[in-house]
């Protein structure tokens, strides 16, 4: 999976699960912070990244990544998104957490882990991203 659709889907599953807006997201394993944000209303979508200038929205269970005009299945349990993504074929799982999303990445065999930016939030970051660097 592309590091830019993993980011994509730390910000969609946050966004189903929390009912949260997404303003940015800090990626601990590129020490970077991305520009992605998202919202999502009931079982729709809408998300933006500003690094790749592009959309990507949909309706559970499947989004659509417009930039790379790929699909991604996602799958809510809980606290948990599961899903697939066509342009990788590769399966994920994303669990959210106290600001934080957890992506693991079966094609990499790894977790992935992001700080979300709440749109809301008077703070950048609900964790201190400083203080996980």
């Amino acid at each position: 999976m592309q590091p830019h659709t993993r980011a994509l889907v730390a910000a969609a599953a946050f966004a189903f699960i929390t009912g949260k807006k997404v303003a940015g997201l800090y990626d601990h394993g590129a020490g970077q912070d991305r520009r992605i944000a998202a919202e999502a209303r009931g079982a729709v979508l809408q998300g933006f990244d500003g690094e790749r200038g592009s959309r990507f929205s949909g309706t559970l269970p499947e989004i659509q990544d417009a930039g790379d005009a790929a699909h991604i299945s996602f799958e809510i349990d809980g606290k948990t998104a599961k899903g697939y993504d066509r342009a990788s074929s590769t399966f994920y799982e994303a669990r959210v957490g106290e600001g934080l999303v957890q992506v693991f990445d079966h094609a990499e065999n790894a977790w992935f882990a992001y700080d979300i930016q709440d749109g809301e939030a008077a703070q950048s970051y609900h964790r201190s991203a400083e203080a996980n660097r």
